[in-house]
């Protein structure tokens, strides 16, 4: 199935649970709205100066002027007197009958403490009106919001402390394989592996700002397989597993999450990560990773980062796309659409990106060395030189 045909279905199915929390800000990074934000205050909440300089009346100019008063940033001046000046700096409050702001590089002041003005001024220059930021009674950001640092201080700027949030998701994850021991318990026997796709998860969640539930690894047996879904199913909002969705004799996830529930989904046109399945236990979503390292980050990203966040209540779900120019070429078109690991370089024309040489869906330092994934669409050759599309890999993980 094309991947944009599997996300409008997935995504179409995503439902939030609707709980909420209350998060003192300091603590709301990474969470999502679930109202309204309503400033009941202007910001700015005067009309102050947009630099250090002088307040005047333009009808004074250009002066010489006598210098009245000095009004720091935080303090409230007197009324402007016809006929003077006030030294201002950036951030303070305009004084009533001001009507203009000269920077103090267009001013002089002779020996007697007069002040002469360089150049036109006009109304209102250098002059920032309250509310020019947001009013009081404007939405300062709309629910469905997922919180970033910028967002937590303009929260801040209209005086709120603490914010109503959809609690954060629960997901349960399960690693599948025999092969699988985890790092630091032993040193690796034959034919075993560390689980690395436990941590690259984990640390994915992390960055969507949910918690991360352990349910461990699970041997490769149909009975032991459809007990951990279960528990799993009951422990979280999402489950997700690697490993086992494959059509391998030992693949049991997929096969026992239809004995126990119901897949909707499986089998992507894009690679890495082809073998991709998604329904549901109960009521609980499943996501099934394949047990490929490179292809669970890149699955992750591409399909289960936009499910959650909806899951989540996030109204923004979209994968943010740049346009570079390939540094590489392909040999040849495929019926799946690639996403290639790539570096980004500057180049005389913007950014350039380099394919990585080992592209092989196991090799997970392809994308802990790169910077982006490349995409090269069904039927599509690229040669280089020509624009591609990119996916930032610090904007997805």
């Amino acid at each position: 199935m094309p991947l944009e045909e599997a996300l409008e279905r997935i995504l179409g199915g995503a439902r939030p649970t609707g709980a909420t929390d209350e998060l003192s800000l300091i603590d709301a990074l990474g969470a999502v709205l679930a109202e309204d934000v309503i400033s009941g205050i202007d910001v700015p909440g005067d009309d102050n100066s947009a630099m250090d300089g002088y307040a005047v009346r333009g009808e004074d100019l250009p002066g010489p002027l006598p210098i009245s008063q000095r009004i720091a940033a935080g303090a409230v001046g007197e009324p402007l007197q016809p006929g003077t000046a006030a030294r201002i700096f950036t951030g303070a409050p305009i004084p009533a009958g001001a009507d203009a702001v000269v920077m103090q590089e267009n001013c002089s002041v002779d020996q007697g403490g007069l002040l002469s003005v360089e150049g036109t001024v006009t109304t209102a220059q250098n002059i920032r009106p309250r509310g020019q930021d947001i009013a009081a009674g404007a939405v300062a950001l709309s629910k469905g919001r997922r919180l970033r640092p910028q967002d937590l201080g303009l929260l801040a700027s209209v005086g709120v402390a603490r914010v109503t949030v959809f609690r954060r998701l629960k997901v349960a994850v399960l690693s599948t394989g025999d092969e699988l021991i985890e790092p630091g318990t032993a040193d690796l026997a034959g034919g075993q592996l560390y689980n690395s796709n436990r941590f690259t998860i984990a640390g994915l969640l992390a960055r969507l700002g949910l918690e991360f539930v352990d349910v461990g690894i699970i041997p490769d047996d149909a009975q032991a397989t459809a007990k951990a879904l279960l528990r799993a199913s009951e422990l979280a909002d999402c489950v997700i597993t690697s490993g086992g969705v494959s059509v391998g004799e030992e693949d049991h996830v997929k096969a026992q999450v239809e004995q126990i529930g119901h897949i909707d989904l499986w089998k992507l046109a894009i690679k890495p990560g082809k073998p991709l399945a998604f329904g549901a236990i109960g009521d609980t979503p499943f996501i099934g990773l394949p047990g490929n390292p490179t292809s669970v980050f890149a699955t992750f990203c591409l399909v289960a980062r936009p499910f959650l966040l909806k899951l989540q209540g996030a109204t923004d779900c979209r994968i943010p796309e740049l346009t570079v120019t390939a540094g590489f070429a392909t040999a040849k078109s495929s019926p799946r659409q690639d996403h290639v690991r790539v570096s980004l370089e500057s180049g005389d024309e913007g950014l350039v990106a380099r394919r990585f040489a080992n592209q092989s869906s196991g090799v997970l330092s392809s994308v802990s060395q790169s910077d982006a994934l490349a995409v090269v669409p069904p039927g599509v050759v690229v040669s280089e030189g020509d624009k591609v599309q990119v996916l930032l890999l610090d904007l997805l993980a």
